[in-house]
């Protein structure tokens, strides 16, 4: 059986759950809704996919932390799931198939709080 070398990745996950354990806890005055909880495997994919997308310079970790926890502040998991599953699909290639995650109302509609959380990440997470 081979083995993995985890040397390299060892470091971007430490940081990744330090961002996510310092940044996981609700904040004083929030208002903390449980069904806006999102999965650890789901915000650890989202910084580390964040990081990735920025060079993987350890400065933009907390960036990276606050823009998910920002996003779960403001929808439910079910949300940004069936918004992030419309841009996944929409970005595959689906040709006519696509269309319906592209053209229909509820598909606009999904990925719209996604972006206006996104928006919100901007002016939070400076």
């Amino acid at each position: 059986m081979a083995r993995i070398p985890m040397r390299g990745l060892l470091p971007v996950l430490a940081w990744a759950g330090l961002a996510l354990s310092a940044h996981a806890a609700p904040k004083a005055g929030v208002d903390h809704h449980p069904r806006y909880d999102y999965p650890t495997a789901v915000r650890a994919d989202y910084v580390i996919g964040c990081l990735a997308s920025n060079g993987f310079k350890h400065e933009l970790l907390g960036k990276c932390a606050c823009g998910i926890d920002t996003i779960a502040d403001m929808m439910p998991y079910d949300d940004y799931e069936k918004a992030d599953t419309i841009l996944r699909m929409q970005q595959g290639g689906l040709g006519d198939r696509g269309a319906m995650f592209r053209d229909t109302p509820i598909a606009k509609d999904e990925v719209e709080k996604l972006r206006r959380a996104q928006a919100e990440v901007n002016l939070r997470c400076t």
